[in-house]
């Protein structure tokens, strides 16, 4: 994060303050009486993902909520800002950090306790609320902070979508949140260095690990998807988005400033905008270019899924601008 310094393990006496404990409850996220369960574009940080979730906040913007989910006071608040957030589709992120089981990332921020709201756009925090807001500056924050955040991260180029994780309100989304969180628990065993990597935030690494698994299973399609996300991560995942695009903008004909702004397109979502604008710079005569083109999209072919009508188009028009 810049301009902060992260140092896991410190410990923050006094993060969860002594009136906190008159409001504990013990049911779990998303049961009645419980906390706001994640899901959609609502995700639980914790020290191991924090700064991959840093990372992120160069793709699209990120609400930061420091909160304690046994405590009943947060749970209109953090309810409030999910549906807010949830109905934007994308346009920003509400990850919430549970401060009294990840205090170190209350000390990072400098936060002396619950709730605490920040702002993050390409790795800068910007405070927001320290405390309990009343109703009407809960609807403000909701209604006028929060589109103005993403207005702010979009003049600064940073405009991406966020992940998409299911609907915690629908029956339907629950089943299928289940069958996620199932098939997360079952990652391969041949993958599971490569994954710990990933989710620890060494993309480098967890690319490096993937390549092994694809040395030895050469049909892994699933390896090479992630071992594709991983590289462009550790390539791009904290480059300066308004910097990349003013550089390709400056550049039309580098072949290097063009990938580095089709890797921001991809990292955002944006991946039919990342494939045209590599295939047009091949159709624009740069045919002395065409293996990193070449190679940077064969990478992105990895990511979506087959059925994907946009790779089978680039595919297409791939071989017809090689020949």
């Amino acid at each position: 994060m810049a301009d902060q310094q992260f140092n896991p393990g410190v410990s923050l006496a006094g993060a969860v303050d002594l009136e906190a404990l008159k409001h504990q409850v013990k049911a779990e996220p998303g049961q009645a009486g419980g906390a706001p369960a994640a899901g959609g574009y609502v995700i639980d940080t914790t020290e191991n993902t924090f700064q991959a979730m840093v990372q992120t906040s160069a793709t699209f913007p990120i609400l930061l909520l420091l909160w304690v989910p046994t405590d009943d006071r947060l749970f209109p608040m953090a309810r409030a800002l999910g549906d807010a957030v949830n109905a934007l589709n994308g346009k920003i992120q509400l990850s919430r950090i549970d401060i009294a089981s990840n205090p170190s990332i209350a000390q990072a921020l400098q936060v002396q306790g619950a709730p605490a709201l920040f702002a993050l756009i390409g790795g800068r925090p910007m405070p927001l609320l320290q405390g309990l807001p009343g109703d009407d500056e809960l609807k403000q924050l909701c209604d006028e902070v929060i589109p103005k955040i993403i207005q702010a991260a979009s003049q600064a180029g940073v405009s991406g979508t966020a992940p998409y994780s299911g609907d915690p309100d629908s029956d339907a989304a629950k089943s299928a949140g289940a069958a996620g969180a199932g098939a997360a628990q079952q990652v391969p065993p041949e993958h599971a260095e490569a994954h710990r990597l990933a989710e620890e935030g060494d993309y480098a690494g967890a690319a490096a690990a993937y390549e092994h698994v694809l040395e030895m299973n050469p049909g892994d399609a699933l390896a090479a998807r992630e071992r594709a996300k991983a590289l462009l991560l550790a390539r791009s995942g904290q480059a300066n988005v308004r910097e990349v695009r003013a550089a390709g903008a400056a550049a039309p004909d580098d072949v290097e400033a063009q990938l580095a702004v089709a890797d921001i397109d991809m990292i955002g979502g944006q991946i039919q905008d990342a494939f045209d604008r590599l295939l047009d710079f091949l159709a624009a005569g740069h045919k002395a270019d065409i293996e990193p083109v070449r190679k940077r999209l064969l990478e992105y072919f990895a990511i979506p899924e087959p059925t994907d009508e946009r790779l089978k188009r680039a595919r297409r028009r791939l071989a017809t601008l090689m020949y």
